[in-house]
């Protein structure tokens, strides 16, 4: 693999010039309120950043203690736009975003492969948005990284588990589920749904469909990964495009959660 992923979604999702997306990022995480955790697992949203950047950045502020430790991103969004079977790894060994080249863990994506669940298909990852637009997050927050991307399409909680397993490492890597919440909902019915999936992932329960999250199966095998490894889910944050830069009649919801793991003795 020897390919370059270039960014699709620069200048709609977010802003294409360097320097108006470096300011929009450190903005956002600015005005995020930072927890003091030893994270091992995100759920970040993935809309445009003027609708939800900004609890993205709830998220992201998180891992301030841990960043210079984190060497390794393994990054799970759905698919929107091409149908997978399985997870799809792209064919590619870096992407690229305005704030620079992102390179991917090539090693580890050749392991993956041996999984009868995981695919490469380039086309899967040519368009698709909710990996990328976590990447100028990452870049921001991070020192230097490798990325492992996996657009989630049908599979099983049990499936996208395994993968995670097979990449968990140690306090180097860490997992982020990208994913929104409910769609086009009222601001009240969204948030009686979303506070409802909230609680739901707060409880681990693996339950989480696609009406509830589009990134449903990668939460759900999130939720199987984190019953094993003993982890805990905290809500840092949770609003819908009503709250953000849109109208109220058809709102899409927002959450961001980190996962700590039981090493976190963190007093806060």
């Amino acid at each position: 693999m020897s390919a370059v992923r270039p960014p699709a979604v620069a200048g709609m999702f977010y802003p294409a010039d360097p320097r108006q997306l470096e300011h929009a990022v450190k903005t956002y995480l600015a005005a995020a309120q930072p927890q003091a955790f030893h994270v091992k697992a995100l759920i970040a949203p993935h809309a445009g950043y003027l609708y939800s950047g900004a609890i993205a950045a709830s998220a992201y502020a998180s891992l301030k203690a841990i960043a210079p430790q984190i060497r390794r991103v393994v990054l799970l969004g759905p698919t929107h736009r091409v149908a997978v079977n399985g997870l799809a790894l792209p064919d590619a060994d870096a992407f690229d975003t305005p704030l620079g080249r992102v390179q991917l863990d090539t090693d580890a994506m050749r392991t993956l492969t041996s999984l009868p669940q995981v695919i490469v298909s380039s086309e899967a990852h040519e368009q698709e948005h909710s990996l990328e637009v976590q990447l100028p997050f990452l870049q921001s927050v991070l020192d230097e990284f490798t990325l492992l991307p996996l657009a989630v399409g049908r599979a099983t909680a049990e499936e996208v588990a395994e993968v995670l397993e097979a990449v968990w490492g140690g306090d180097e890597t860490l997992i982020v589920i990208s994913s929104d919440l409910s769609h086009y909902l009222t601001y009240a019915a969204a948030q009686f749904a979303d506070n409802k999936t909230a609680q739901d992932i707060l409880n681990l329960h693996q339950s989480i469909d696609h009406e509830q999250a589009c990134g449903g199966t990668p939460i759900c095998g999130l939720m199987v990964a984190a019953r094993k490894h003993h982890l805990t889910p905290h809500l840092l944050d949770l609003r819908n495009s009503g709250d953000t830069a849109g109208p109220r009649d058809r709102v899409v919801g927002y959450a961001a959660f980190a996962f700590t793991g039981e090493e976190d003795h963190v007093r806060h």
